[in-house]
């Protein structure tokens, strides 16, 4: 509907005089079988309804011609049309071999006809093999092409050759929003595509009003009730036919089971079709008193039958698609339809890989009446694809145009282009500063950024994604390639999704928070988000202590306290991503509370924000300065403070260090007893003050078996950023995270 609110009437009048008032608009419609005509059939009536406008010639090619799969070139004769042209295309075989012979026999036989046709345009339906040769043949041959349901998504080779086709055509009709988006994602021209809706629809959305009884009846039998029958269609899918074969299998196996009577239609002339007509036979199924095989069902009765089932089981597009119309329950087996939109009224059993996962299946679905879906159309297809077609100007140049996205310039493969060092991107959200660095795959930053954090959320992922991309145009002038970028942060995430699913206090407007996508869009880079304490034990495991360790722990001592532990050489993060909490773990019933809203937290006693607050109470009581230290009046008291009067024997702040010591040591002492880690590494800025406090605990507190751990100082001037910066490295380059 876009592209018609855009087309004014003028425009198409000055189409019609530059391609002559007189010249009508002449057509080529190729079928390949029983399904690309049902969509193509609706075109051909309101292309043959308007003579004055175009002249339409029919071909007709494929498996319409087989007599094993119905000689459906005959409804097309019933439906009144005139075939100029039958082209036996069909190599017998089924296999993968005999597709490949089948569009190389059509490439031979299509450019004689093409000749002597000489349309204008031709219109190209769907994803079938067929129909990849009929575009290459009119591609190569400059005329002009149509391509019907472009840009849609499914699950086997069907997908390859639909995008083929698609940057073959000159024009798109596709069906949906999302087929409409994927077309311009392939850089297809915008003013080329209509959003239409499926062109069977205009047929399915006034055909329940029709007598459907004694068709049901003559397909199935006169004893069979509405909403009291299946009707089965499954192809075999080439990607996989053993699987496909062995599906279908347990597929006959389950209905035989349910016991219900079963309308089955033959499949396609894919590769695997000679095999499940086999299984067919093998299982008697053209003799069995509750099934009707066969080979074709004119469209317009089929519609009345899948309208009415209790049930459509199978793997067929129309399952998807077509049968959302009438709401009846679909059950969709395999991977041949994946990606496909659909209604509510699908059941998707993916690993059909048992006989009682299908029966299963068939006892939630039958019977059932869903909503009427029309995702695919709204029954007005025809009048939009005419009113396309007469927009076409024949005069405008013949070659495509692609639309590309704009790219920046590429660095020329000279020397300094080959030897760039590989990096990431790191970025560190902390509760004061936000800080993105570039750092190089030996640990070395090469460039960083600091500004303060944000207290909003708007304007904390603006300045990220503006320093970010800073940091990635400077990386060129400094020779790094940039992998990809790491993000490290407080609070609780889910690094499967990169979301932030509960921030610390400490950052505020920061819980269910998407990092991931805002800054691979902006960037077009692949990017991995994780705890901070998960990332500073990541950077000891590549960088500092923790390399070549099986089983560390890493305790960060900062504004608050934060860990990760590394078992078996991998990081853990527990069933809700809240594993190695370690700041939360309780050291006392009666402590002082914690931001986390508890008490006797570790956090509580040893954390920056713990020492400051009491720092503060000693200075209110005119205790904290001893002599040789002074606090300007505008300074705010810290936990810098607190250390330095402890230094000049100022013996109540001593023991405030040493009680947060003791916390401190407690709770390594439960970690030791838990996890049994053979290295215990301190990190952050309060990490040497406490080192030698958590070591006379474990000596008095722990069990003999855990004494022998080893508690060391990180090393690492930024574990943070060179944490963040391991979760791209690591992966990018080994496939160990």
């Amino acid at each position: 509907e876009v592209y018609f609110k855009n087309l004014s009437k003028q425009k198409q009048k000055e189409v019609m005089e530059k391609n002559g008032n007189n010249h009508k608009l002449r057509v080529c419609v190729a079928t390949c079988n029983r399904a690309d005509y049902s969509k193509l059939a609706p075109i051909m009536f309101g292309i043959k309804a308007e003579p004055q406008f175009f002249e339409l010639d029919v071909v007709v090619l494929g498996s319409h011609l087989i007599d094993d799969y119905g000689n459906t070139y005959r409804m097309i004769e019933q439906d009144d049309f005139d075939i100029h042209t039958r082209l036996h295309t069909i190599v017998r075989g089924e296999d993968e071999a005999a597709m490949v012979e089948s569009v190389g026999l059509a490439l031979v036989k299509l450019p004689d006809v093409l000749n002597r046709l000489k349309p204008d345009i031709m219109i190209v339906h769907g994803d079938r093999f067929d129909a990849l040769a009929l575009a290459t043949s009119a591609a190569l041959m400059n005329i002009r092409i149509l391509h019907i349901e472009g840009g849609e998504v499914s699950g086997t080779i069907d997908d390859s050759i639909r995008h083929a086709i698609t940057k073959l055509a000159h024009y798109h009709v596709c069906c949906t929003r999302s087929a409409e988006q994927h077309l311009i994602a392939m850089c297809e021209d915008h003013d080329r595509i209509l959003l239409a809706g499926c062109p069977s629809y205009d047929k399915l959305l006034s055909a329940k009003n029709k007598d459907y009884m004694s068709i049901i009846r003559m397909w199935l039998g006169e004893d069979v009730k509405t909403r009291d029958y299946i009707v089965a269609l499954q192809h075999p899918v080439t990607t996989d036919i053993k699987h496909s074969i062995k599906m279908f299998e347990l597929t006959l196996d389950a209905l035989i089971s349910f016991n219900k009577r079963t309308l089955v239609l033959f499949p396609n002339v894919d590769a695997g079709s000679k095999e499940m007509v086999r299984v067919m036979r093998k299982k008697g199924i053209e003799h069995h008193p509750n099934f009707r095989a066969v080979k074709h069902v004119p469209f317009d009765q089929f519609i009345q039958l899948v309208a009415h089932a209790g049930c459509m089981i199978g793997n067929s597009s129309c399952g998807v698609r077509e049968v959302g119309a009438f709401g009846t329950p679909v059950i969709n087996l395999g991977t041949r339809q994946t990606g496909r939109e659909t209604g509510e009224n699908v059941l998707h059993v993916r690993d059909a890989d048992t006989q009682d996962k299908i029966l299963h299946a068939l006892q939630l679905q039958f019977g059932k009446q869903y909503p009427c879906s029309k995702i695919y159309g709204d029954g007005n297809a025809v009048p939009r694809i005419l009113k396309f077609l007469k927009s076409i100007d024949l005069k405008e140049p013949l070659q495509k145009k692609f639309c590309f996205p704009p790219v920046k310039d590429n660095i020329s493969q000279d020397i300094d282009h080959i030897l760039e060092t590989q990096s990431a991107l790191a970025v560190d959200l902390g509760g004061t500063n936000l800080r993105v660095a570039i750092v190089s795959m030996k640990g070395e930053i090469v460039k960083k950024y600091t500004q303060l954090n944000p207290k909003t959320y708007e304007a904390r992922l603006e300045l990220i994604l503006k320093m970010c991309v800073e940091a990635a145009s400077e990386a060129v002038n400094v020779n790094c390639r940039i992998l990809g970028v790491g993000v490290s942060t407080g609070g609780r995430v889910n690094p499967r999704e990169g979301i932030v699913l509960h921030s610390t206090k400490l950052i505020q407007e920061w819980s269910s928070v998407d990092l991931r996508t805002p800054i691979s869009d902006a960037l077009h880079l692949p990017v991995w988000v994780d705890n901070d304490g998960n990332c500073a034990a990541l950077a000891e495991r590549k960088f500092g202590h923790g390399k070549g360790v099986e089983n560390f722990v890493t305790l960060i001592t900062g504004t608050g306290i934060g860990g990760g532990i590394i078992h078996q050489h991998e990081l853990i993060h527990g069933s809700s991503f809240c594993a190695a909490e370690l700041g939360h773990i309780v050291v006392s019933l009666d402590g002082p509370e914690c931001l986390c809203g508890s008490q006797g937290c570790i956090e509580a006693y040893a954390s920056g924000i713990a020492l400051q607050r009491e720092a503060k109470k000693l200075h209110d009581e005119d205790l904290l300065l001893v002599e040789g230290m002074s606090v300007k009046k505008e300074e705010v008291v810290s936990a810098a403070h607190l250390i330095q009067a402890a230094k000049l024997g100022n013996t109540k702040a001593d023991s405030i260090l040493r009680t947060a010591g003791t916390a401190l040591g407690l709770g390594v002492v439960n970690i030791l007893h838990t996890m049994n880690p053979s290295l215990v590494i301190l990190s952050g800025v309060l990490a040497s003050h406490y080192v030698n406090a958590v070591k006379d605990v474990i000596d008095r507190q722990a069990l003999s078996s855990v004494k022998t751990v080893d508690v060391v100082v990180s090393n690492l001037a930024d574990p943070a950023l060179l944490g963040a910066a391991s979760l791209v490295l690591d992966y990018t380059t080994r496939r160990i995270y």
